[in-house]
Order: C-alpha cells, then structure tokens, then sequence
C-alpha cells in the first residue's frame, strides 16, 4: 500500500469522510504547506493527553473540574442529562441554560451491545443523591436509543417525587416547512403541542 493509500484509508476511518471526502482531503493535504501538516499531526498525536472527560460530568476538558462544574454562578438544582460531551457545547452555545450536566457517555442500544451496564447511570445517581437538584433535563437525541434511554432514566428515578423530570421539547424547526418534516418529526409535534 503506498503513502496516499494509507492516507486515504484512515482519512475514511473519521466519522462523516467516506472514501471520496478522504481522497480530497489526502490530495489537499499533499498541497498545503508542511509545517500546517506538522501541527496538525502534533494536534492529532497529542489531543487524547491534553483532553479528557471531566471527573465531575464526564464533558471534555483540559482542567478537572471543567469550568462548568467549578463555576460557582451555575444554577446548582438543574441537571441536564446528555449522550456525549460535544452535546454539552451544543447545549451551552444556545445561551439558554446554566445549569449543570451529566454526560452518559452515549445511549442504549442493544443491537450495538450498549446496555446501561456500558453507561455512566451509577455516576448520575450517586450525583443526584449528592447534590442539591430540583430539576432533572433528560437531553438524549431524539431517536430510538435516546428514547429508550430517556425511559430508563425515568424508570431510575421514578422514586425521587422531589424531583421534576423534563425532557427536552422536539418537533418542528423554525423556518421549516410542514411538507418536508417526516412522519415521526410531524407525530412528536403533534403529540408535544402548547397552548397559544
């Protein structure tokens, strides 16, 4: 195998780069100048030593506590329960909430062989034995094993009536069209309507 297929074989590995995404950017890189290859083999080679989760939440950070966890102005009764830690940025770029989080480290999927067993569920409930929450945010992904996920949660903590279980509202986006949503973005939007 030569250099460029080597490349291009773990270029197509990364999420999202099939194997044309990966010639393109194999050949860009051949182009580009090679001290910009050299910090970003440096960036790749050395990411896993200066990034790590969170012992607090399990979010990605290069201090522990993250800076979420240690920030004494977050609103300490709201937890929001979420599948990665790049679902915490997310979450945080909306400006919408100040709380804190709990990252499970993905969601149960049997057909994956994830089951709660493979998830951080111990960590969240020792969290909320410990703390001081009045609100628990259950924002799995609207799919499948994030709804499967959800319902363990709930099923978790079915006991805690001092507690208010949420999960994140899903329907429709602004601006889009009724004729494009699918089936089960028009069902959820139906079944989650608001009074106006």
């Amino acid at each position: 195998m030569t250099a460029l297929e080597n490349l291009v074989q773990n270029l197509a590995r990364l999420p999202g780069i099939g194997p044309k995404s990966a010639s393109r950017l194999a050949y860009h890189l051949i182009k580009t100048d090679s001290a910009y290859n050299k910090q970003l083999g440096l960036n790749i080679a050395t990411i896993q030593e200066q990034v790590f989760p969170c012992s607090i939440c399990g979010s990605f950070t290069e201090v522990d506590p993250c800076p979420i966890c240690d920030d004494p102005s977050r609103d300490k009764t709201q937890l929001c329960i979420v599948e990665q830690p790049q679902d915490v940025i997310t979450l945080q770029s909306s400006g919408a909430f100040d709380g804190l989080y709990h990252v499970l480290g993905g969601a149960i999927s049997p057909l994956d062989g994830i089951g709660p067993e493979n998830l951080s569920f111990s960590k969240m409930l020792k969290r909320i034995a410990e703390g001081h929450f009045k609100e628990i945010i259950i924002a799995t992904n609207p799919t499948e094993e994030g709804d499967t996920t959800a319902l363990y949660i709930r099923h978790l903590l079915k006991d805690k009536k001092e507690l208010s279980i949420t999960r994140l509202a899903s329907g429709l986006p602004i601006g889009g069209d009724l004729e494009y949503a699918d089936r089960i973005t028009l069902a959820r939007s139906l079944k989650g309507r608001i009074l106006f």
